[in-house]
């Protein structure tokens, strides 16, 4: 901040100053673009929190119809969590994408939980009711602690006997610009900030995909702007006074209290990021995107509501009934103006001496049951008795309040009609109606809400895209792993286990050969817990699939409707169908299998073919693979030749039993001539030897 210039990785420097004048103006012209629509959600938020509020005087009341129909939409267009499902683009046999595809699903699972997806997607789901728009932003985040490298500090020698010269460059801190020692990522996650409607901004274009920057509203506490750009910029915002807009009621002001309003912006026509203080002229920081996605944008598209084909701004639902809810709340002031006119009004005579005291003491709205009694009874008499008593009467009043409230009736109708809530979905029904006619009206009442289904449920997917790929991007393979709870070996321990079961292949060879040649029974194969890892994808290769094609090699969805209350009739009937197919099949394939083996790979196939259709299938279609496949290859394996008759047998067991005595025979008539052999020549060895020593006596006399 001293020379308000930063620098990006390529070497670009950028002047903090030009580039936060430069901000502030986008800012300001993108304020007053949505200013219409912003005062607009302010008066309807205004009036959906003071219609829960309590009203005691009649001439104020009002009827809640806003918030009553934004009631009954709320658990119609979303009910419940987004379950996450990644799938294969192309449904083939691939392990190792099948692996990364449940490694993803199951690192996504525990990220909604761990981010509260559901409350995120709730308050989204309320800006999209009350102001046609609600938007997330998405971020990563990752804890580090130094790495132990195992040697103990010590304290060397003053310049560690080396030149200063060379001191600057070396890491460890040993020098004055050396680098901070190394560190390791203890834990990392995928956060998701709900973004209030007031403080989300964007470049003013007809369609989202020509946007050109997106920008957030961060508000921040001292320590946490200290910790994120310096002590330095906290000095120049406090100097230049920017970023203390603390609302205008009571309630922002309170909660903006000690905080400063910082802008993240993502400019995606110069790629680059923007922290800048709201109202500050100078940017506190300018740097290259902390994450690279595919569509630049750390927001998905947001839930929009009624939009045109002119501009992205969108029509709240409550300008289209906004005037028969005035109508409305004013025969409800009406009504209640002369709900309290029903009372009773008496007119008597006064100056009667006891008459008029006993009249009015009998007419106080505390005496429920009184007895009055009259002196004078004779003068009340001559007067009429009762009949000097005049009532002020009510009935015209009471139709006037009978018209209001019909009125009343019809314009809440009206809003209905205008709304889409049908009398299905407010379950107003007729006990004469079938079951046939209630379900169409239940099918045609959710048409005018499906709309609104469909976008809040295309919302949630583009956020769990967007985890997904940060996940895939991001992740380490110890994180992936440790989350989803599935271990798989790495490429280096896949292949020491390859080696050893070679050794262990080579030593299981000889020692069968060993027990054939001693007539004993071979030893057991290769344990099957190894034969199966090495079957498992590594590691190593999961994560390449990751980094190299994070999304296009194969989708993260969520599966149909699951944003909306399910429907167990119909969730119900669709596991009967796939299990009746799956019945059905299997009966019809049996008999043709027996008939033509040759066929089994075929109708494996189309089996798979079928189940993939399903989505109850999904879990069982790894399992079909698998019987599938051994189903196929016990098809086309050769089949062993047909066994003999009996008769036959008989033959060649003796067959098989003299041949065998004849070797026998053959052998022992062998080794009996190779000893008689071998006695022949012991013997001719002997008398050799004889005629060699005689020979030797015989020549011994001489030498003497």
């Amino acid at each position: 901040m001293e020379d308000e210039t930063t620098a990006l990785e390529g070497g670009q420097q950028w002047d903090l100053a030009k580039v936060g004048a430069r901000w502030q103006q986008e800012l300001e012209r993108a304020q007053r673009y949505f200013k219409s629509w912003h005062d607009r959600c302010v008066k309807i938020e205004k009036i959906y929190l003071d219609q829960q509020s309590d009203q005691t005087n009649a001439a104020k009341r009002r009827f809640p119809m806003l918030w009553a129909n934004t009631s009954v939409l709320q658990p119609a267009v979303y009910a419940r969590v987004p379950q996450p499902v990644v799938e294969r683009r192309f449904k083939d046999a691939q392990p190792v994408a099948r692996m990364a595809s449940e490694l993803v699903e199951r690192n996504l699972s525990y990220m909604g939980d761990e981010a509260d997806i559901d409350s995120i997607m709730r308050a989204v789901r309320d800006d999209f009711l009350l102001c046609a728009r609600g938007t997330v932003w998405l971020r990563y985040e990752a804890d580090f602690e130094p790495l132990d490298m195992g040697v103990q500090p010590s304290d060397p020698p003053a310049n560690g006997g080396l030149p200063e010269s060379l001191l600057g460059g070396l890491p460890g801190g040993m020098g004055e610009n050396g680098g901070p020692p190394p560190e390791v990522i203890t834990d990392e996650r995928v956060c998701i900030d709900y973004v209030h409607w007031s403080d989300f901004l964007h470049s003013p274009a007809r369609r989202w995909k020509d946007v050109t920057w997106v920008a957030r509203r961060v508000p921040m506490t001292d320590e946490e702007m200290e910790k994120r750009f310096g002590p330095d910029a906290m000095a120049s915002l406090q100097a230049q006074g920017a970023g203390s807009n603390k609302g205008t009621t009571q309630t922002e002001r309170a909660e903006n209290e000690g905080k400063t309003h910082v802008w993240e912006i993502w400019c995606k026509s110069e790629n680059y990021t923007v922290w800048i203080a709201d109202g500050a002229p100078v940017a506190l920081e300018v740097s290259e995107p902390p994450l690279d996605l595919t569509h630049f944008w750390p927001c998905p598209r947001p839930a929009y509501g009624t939009m045109s084909t002119s501009s992205l701004i969108p029509v709240p639902d409550y300008v289209y009934y906004q005037q028969q809810c005035d109508e409305i709340d004013l025969l409800t002031k009406r009504v209640n103006k002369l709900t309290d006119q029903l009372r009773l009004k008496v007119f008597y005579p006064s100056g009667d001496g006891a008459i008029s005291p006993a009249i009015e003491k009998a007419m106080r709205p505390e005496n429920d049951t009184v007895m009055v009694p009259i002196p004078e009874w004779a003068a009340f008499t001559d007067k009429g008795g009762s009949k000097a008593i005049v009532t002020l009467p009510i009935d015209e009043v009471q139709k006037v309040i009978i018209a209001c409230i019909q009125a009343r009736k019809q314009l809440i109708e009206d809003v209905y009609q205008i709304t889409g809530i049908s009398d299905i979905v407010r379950g107003d029904t007729q006990a004469s109606e079938t079951a046939t006619a209630q379900r169409i009206k239940s099918q045609w009442g959710s048409i005018r809400i499906r709309d609104r289904q469909s976008e809040l449920a295309r919302f949630a997917r583009d956020i769990i895209r967007l985890a997904g790929e940060i996940i895939c991007d991001q992740f380490q393979p110890e994180t992936l792993m440790l989350v989803s709870g599935i271990k798989l070996p790495t490429m280096a321990e896949k292949q020491q286990i390859q080696m050893q079961m070679q050794q262990m292949q080579m030593a299981a060879q000889q020692a069968a050969a060993r027990a054939e040649q001693m007539g004993q029974p071979a030893p057991p194969q290769m344990p099957p817990q190894l034969q199966q890892m090495m079957q498992q994808p590594t590691i190593d290769e999961v994560v390449q699939l990751l980094r190299n094609d994070s999304i296009r090699g194969f989708q993260i969805d969520i599966e149909t409707d699951s944003t909306i209350e399910p429907d167990e009739d119909a969730e119900k009937q669709r596991r009967m169908e796939f299990v009746q197919m799956i019945g059905g099949f299997l009966q019809q394939a049996g008999a043709m299998a027996q008939q033509n083996p040759m066929l089994v790979p075929v109708m494996v196939e189309t089996l798979l073919f079928a189940a993939r259709g399903f989505r109850a299938g999904r879990q069982l279609e790894s399992t079909l693979e698998q019987v599938g496949a051994q189903l196929s290859e016990a098809a086309t394996a050769p089949k062993p030749p047909p066994e003999p008759p009996a008769e036959q047998m008989i033959k060649l067991k003796t067959a098989e039993v003299k041949a065998g005595a004849e070797q026998r025979k053959a052998e022992l008539g062998v080794a009996q001539a190779e000893i008689e052999h071998r006695a022949v020549v012991e013997q001719a060895r002997g008398e050799a030897a004889a005629q060699a020593l005689q020979q030797f006596q015989a020549q011994q006399p001489a030498y003497q």
